[in-house]
């Protein structure tokens, strides 16, 4: 047997594991070496704790750790966090903590991967290494007192041994009769087979060729491939027709077309036909030629580009080659899909072009932290600063998950729901609705005292602790139970929307809408409830009627099931042939030419010299009316009627109370199975809206699908095919409403929100400090400069896949999540001096610190044992926000990926990026270390990354951009561009090391700021 010495780089080496692929080392220093099983050369190593390493196991792809951690003056303690690291991606994923002190670990891989966790005096705990810890999972080893010095798991994993320090050994076992293995190794196995075994033949498979036949040899007959070639012409296949699709969608680069894949056809594959058989395949890549097929899955080809789910196709550069603009051509901004829990994106923009509601949320500001109303405000406030740039609504969305009611009604999905398509979006969106007009309506009412956030206003709420809610949806409701005793109970409510309600017929007849919103309003059903003067459960008649109108009028349409959508086909083709019918009766009006803006295409509209009035047409398939006039009689009661566009109510019918409400909103769902569906809204965007957006007066209506806006007319937006496009939501609005509400936006954010407040953190101690507030004279002014930066951790990795090509094709994007704000002074004698370094406290569960990019540590974003200046996401934003709007101008490198994770919309006059000061037109972005190095001889983010440092780098680079840009004039700064990207081209763009410069200068290892200490 040969002997081989091997001398470690470090030495300490107190534990060696090993597996198929590394040989481990773990030293006393706290870190795990692997090592190459043949050379023992050292490929990677893991700081695991900042103390000493007490034991680690490997199993698999998994690499778990315990160990101690250095507490400061206290010295060493013991670490209940385990250290767990991914073996092919070789970085540490989620810590798990335990409830026990650990000094031993092993894994115990039967069933799954558990884990054993031993403290020395004697507790044991199991659980799963990339799950949460159960305190039922630990047991107690009884040591009479005794420390445990050992422990060790059995080669077939059926008993756990322990040593103690009175020298006695612990036996476990889960069953009386224990298996071990007395002279315990490897299996052998056998060699593999050596002898080439013949293939398999399918015998039904019409597509074998036959050449695969086994076939004796014979010389008496003569071979088809004895034909001499003179005989032989080669018929070569046929080459399919070019799928119409790609032709349409190709763009031509001299004489080489490109075009996206359609994925009409599999991968790799060519229909090979033979005679009358075809290749079947997924029937979801292709439509049905037989007409069966079409009545079976009519989605495959009745539903319309602009109303099928969009998504967003992201590159190596993510969204900065996506063109948003294909899909919006106007100056409203949409909201991006891939955020969870995003299906209600078409109702965030119905309840932001309600004039009453966006004026109401964008003057709400309340101290709670996770507020609807006042994320729906910092919503609304960016969609109105976008000029056509989509907006993601990820920090509403952040709250609305936290909010208990929305996930007691199943608001909340689960990723799998989203994208396999489960979720039932229609009845979704209108339990949504509901939802929404409830919470706001809460959130929304008058407070006092110490719920009032400094500075907030409430001129918009009622005086008599009523919210602008339910004066606009809200409606007085009397319902009436009359028992068959003859005893009437009568109760008041309010109620903020209605649902349809359908006639219960087998065969639909022609109903009029106002008369089925009618009944629907003024519902009278029979059921058993308790009735106290009979003391008994008695058949009684429930009614309910209205005392008042709404200024708003919410209808969920419940159409959920076929029934229903039955309904709604027989109403609109009995709404089509009353058209034609009408028509008919009519006598023909003279030919004129119509508008060109009414007609889609010139040969559509003209035929042989016809002339069609295209959205009369389209009106014939309407039954919902865009008008209606409501009036409640002191005889009859409520009144429902429908009303023909632009009709006005008589001076009687004024002098009565009635009013006419118009349609203005309806929301849909698109079912589409290859897709799952999505939801899409038709809105009437007024007068007002276009004004501030593109100085315009005219209302219109616009298709939501997400970030695609597209305007339409009105008799699109009033259809519905329930084959693909069910109808979910209706608003109706009374006309004039707007005159009875203030609006006008008082800004609630005031100065005082950069005043000293509290860390959320209890470990956190003045002295830790890393930032001096600003004093009322240093508050900032227009034109200031602040440098920003920010770090942040994942809370979902993103989904991608590989494809033939080797290329990596992203899927969903990781959701990242803001973990720390910096912003430092940019002038005056404290310049560089930071004012706001905020850690923001996170309930949600972190993927990945990553702290070799964020410098964030587990434990930070803790409130319980974070030693940082901890507070909520929303009391940084709102310091955020006031800079923005005093006009400052933030100084920092990659901003634009700072705000969208933050989700601000700060103007671009605002925002001064180095990454974009420093860079030459189609050339790469050039990193921050490389520039600092390059310009201010700084060594930076050499171990991790420090906002504070990144802050203070960004405003010296500006301020040697200026010194650069006013000194030599544009063609010297671009002298010195080149010269900067021929320098980092010859070292790689990489830093040299401070040694081994050679040459290339000595960067300084700190900035010329002073310290927070000093000052």
């Amino acid at each position: 047997l040969d002997h081989c010495f091997f001398t470690v780089e470090v030495p300490g080496v107190a534990i060696m594991r090993q597996s198929n692929r590394f040989f481990f080392c773990g030293h006393t220093s706290g870190k795990v070496s692997l090592r190459d099983l043949r050379t023992f050369k050292m490929e990677h190593e893991f700081d695991a704790f900042s103390g000493s390493l007490s034991d680690f196991d490997v199993h698999g792809n998994l690499l778990a750790a315990c160990g101690f951690s250095s507490r400061g003056l206290n010295g060493l303690s013991c670490d209940r966090f385990l250290m767990v690291y991914d073996l092919r991606m070789m970085r540490a994923i989620t810590p798990m903590q335990v409830h026990v002190d650990p000094l031993f670990l092993r894994f115990i891989p039967t069933y799954t991967s558990r884990l054993a966790i031993i403290s020395q005096t004697g507790q044991c705990q199991f659980c799963e290494p990339t799950g949460l810890a159960n305190l039922a999972d630990i047991f107690h080893v009884n040591t009479v007192g005794q420390l445990l010095m050992s422990f060790d798991v059995s080669s077939s994993k059926q008993a756990l041994s322990f040593g103690d320090s009175g020298g006695c050994v612990h036996l476990w076992s889960s069953a009386p009769e224990v298996s071990f293995n007395s002279y315990s190794r490897e299996t052998e196995l056998a060699l593999p087979c050596l002898v080439d075994s013949l293939p398999q033949l399918d015998w039904i498979h019409e597509l074998m060729p036959l050449s695969l036949l086994p076939m004796p040899l014979t010389s008496t007959e003569p071979l088809l491939s004895d034909w001499p070639t003179s005989l032989i012409t080669p018929s070569p296949r046929r080459a399919p027709l070019v799928d119409p699709e790609i032709l349409r969608t190709m763009k031509t680069v001299g004489f080489i077309g490109y075009a996206p894949n359609p994925r009409s056809r599999p991968r790799n594959q060519v229909p090979y036909k033979i005679k009358d058989i075809e290749l079947e395949y997924d029937s979801y890549n292709q439509v049905p030629e037989s007409p069966i097929g079409r009545d079976e899955e009519p989605h495959l080809y009745m539903v319309p580009k602009k109303y099928r789910k969009v998504t967003i196709k992201y590159s190596k550069l993510g969204l900065e080659d996506f063109d948003f603009k294909h899909y919006n051509r106007t100056l409203f901004a949409g909201l991006e899909p891939h955020i969870p829990n995003a299906y209600c994106n078409c109702m965030i923009q119905v309840l932001y072009f309600l004039e009453p509601v966006r004026y109401l949320v964008q003057n709400h500001l309340c101290q709670k932290e996770f507020c609807l109303a006042c994320e729906l405000g910092f919503l609304f406030h960016m969609l109105d600063l976008s000029r056509g740039d989509p907006c993601q609504a990820s920090n509403f969305l952040r709250a609305f998950r936290t909010i208990p009611e929305a996930s007691a009604l199943g608001l909340i999905l689960a990723d799998s729901d989203e994208q396999t398509g489960k979720a039932r979006l229609g009845r979704l969106i209108q339990s949504w609705n509901r939802f929404i007009l409830a919470q706001l309506h809460q959130e929304t009412l008058e407070q006092e005292g110490p719920q009032a956030y400094r500075g907030a206003s409430s001129s918009t709420l009622g005086s008599s602790g009523e919210s602008v809610i339910g004066r606009l949806f809200g409606c007085e409701v009397e319902n009436s139970s009359l028992c068959r005793c003859g005893k009437e109970t009568v109760r008041s409510s309010l109620t903020l929307l209605f649902t349809m309600h359908y006639p219960e017929q087998r065969s639909p007849e022609e109903y009029d809408f106002a008369e089925i919103l009618k009944k629907s309003i003024c519902l009278e059903q029979s059921t058993q409830a308790w009735c106290d003067n009979c003391e008994k459960y008695q058949p009684t008649v429930q009614t309910r009627n209205i005392r008042c109108l709404p200024d708003v009028l919410v209808i969920n349409c419940e159409v959920n099931s076929t029934k229903e959508a039955e309904f709604w086909k027989a109403q609109t083709e009995y709404a089509y042939s009353k058209a034609l019918k009408k028509e008919a009766a009519e006598p023909p009006k003279p030919k004129e030419p119509l508008p060109t803006e009414w007609c889609l295409e010139e040969e559509l509209c003209s035929v042989e010299g016809l002339t069609f009035d295209t959205q009369a047409e389209d009106m014939r398939h309407v039954w919902i009316p865009l008008s209606l006039k409501m009036c409640i009689s002191k005889t009859q009661g409520l009144e429902v009627s429908s009303l023909s566009e632009g009709e006005e109510l008589t001076e009687s019918e004024e002098a009565e109370g009635a009013s006419v409400f118009d349609l203005v909103v309806t929301v849909s769902h698109i079912q589409d199975a290859r897709t799952g569906g999505n939801l899409v809204a038709h809105i009437k965007v007024g007068e007002t809206y276009h004004q501030r957006k593109e100085g315009v007066t005219h209302q219109q209506w616009y298709l939501f699908n997400d970030f695609l806006i597209e305007p339409i007319d009105k008799a699109e937006s009033a259809q519905f095919d329930v084959n693909w496009k069910v109808p979910a939501v209706l608003y109706y609005v009374k006309r004039n409403y707007n005159a009875k509400y203030d609006l006008r936006i008082k800004n609630p954010i005031d100065a005082s929100v950069l005043l000293t407040e509290a860390s959320l953190a209890r470990k956190q101690r003045k002295s830790h400090a890393t930032f001096i507030p600003l004093m009322v004279s240093e508050m900032p002014q227009a034109a200031d400069l602040v440098g920003l930066d920010a770090e942040f951790v994942t809370l979902n990795q993103e989904e991608a896949e590989l494809r033939s090509d080797g290329t990596k094709s992203t899927i969903k994007p990781s959701q990242m999540s803001v973990a720390r704000i910096t912003c430092v002074r940019g002038q005056g004698t404290n310049e560089g001096v930071p004012f706001i370094d905020d850690y923001i406290s996170t309930q949600e569960q972190v993927v990945d610190y990553l702290t070799q990019y964020s410098g964030i540590k587990p434990g930070d974003l803790d409130a319980k044992i974070s030693s940082k200046h901890l507070t909520t996401l929303k009391s940084t934003y709102l310091k955020l926000r006031f800079l923005i709007d005093t006009g400052v101008r933030f100084v920092g490198h990659g901003l634009q990926k700072d705000f969208r994770v933050i989700n601000l919309m700060v103007p671009k006059e605002q925002v001064i990026d180095t990454v974009y000061l420093f860079h030459m037109p189609r050339k790469r972005m050039i990193s921050l270390r490389f520039l600092a190095w390059y310009f201010l001889d700084l060594n930076i983010q050499s171990e991790t990354h420090d906002s504070i440092e990144d802050a203070r780098t960004a405003l010296q680079l500006y301020r040697k951009y200026v010194e650069l840009s006013h000194n030599g004039g544009q063609e010297e700064f671009r002298k010195v561009l080149k010269a900067l990207y021929e320098k980092g081209r010859k070292l790689d763009w990489k830093v040299p090391d401070i040694d081994s410069a050679d040459g290339q200068g000595s960067p300084k290892s700190t900035a010329v700021f002073p310290s927070v200490m000093g000052l």
